[in-house]
């Protein structure tokens, strides 16, 4: 009867695996409290900062489009060069 390999193979994947999760409980990273924990306190952005923000992203998505506009442009008349030499 085949297959006998392959329930080997699948066993020793199970155990292998069982071993591991064993491991992670040992090290307890999950476990702890965190009542004594002090949040940090960030200052909050103003609306002109926001708005330089915004600004730059803007600029900064417009140049990426740009620059992929042109690679396009310029692979797709690499390829029709390419194309018309062969043909």
């Amino acid at each position: 009867m085949g297959g006998e390999g392959s329930m080997m193979a699948a066993n020793q994947s199970l155990k292998n695996n069982r071993s591991l999760t064993a491991k992670r409980k040992e090290k307890g990273a999950l476990s702890g409290s965190y009542a004594n924990i002090e949040l940090k306190e960030f200052p909050k952005a103003t609306q002109e900062q926001l708005d330089t923000i915004k600004e730059q992203t803007i600029t900064d998505n417009k140049k990426a489009l740009i620059q992929t506009i042109v690679f396009f442009i310029i692979a797709s008349l690499g390829l029709l060069i390419a194309v018309h030499y062969l043909f």
